[in-house]
């Protein structure tokens, strides 16, 4: 990975790296059709603001989409690029 992240952004990491209470802003789906597509139908598309609700560093992963909860698989969590943000909830742990 270089310094502008994955996709050219600079900043992005993998979902899957952040802690609970984490907020952040979804980048890109680095995978197939098939995930792209099925992360879109779930409301998962770039510019959308998310929250780690859960990423116990097993089981499954937990996110917050605006009122939604969603569940992803690790492998999944994995694949989602996004921008953390930097407001004062960043890092906090719940």
């Amino acid at each position: 990975m270089t310094r502008f992240g994955h996709a050219g952004q600079p900043g992005a990491v993998s979902l899957a790296s952040l802690p609970d209470g984490a907020s952040a802003q979804l980048v890109t789906v680095a995978g197939g059709v098939g995930l792209r597509s099925r992360l879109a139908a779930m409301g998962l598309r770039a510019g959308v603001a998310i929250r780690v609700v859960h990423n116990g560093g097993r089981g499954p992963f937990v996110l917050a989409a605006g009122e939604l909860r969603i569940v992803l698989g690790r492998g999944m969590a994995r694949k989602v690029m996004v921008v953390p943000s930097g407001g004062p909830d960043h890092g906090r742990r719940e």
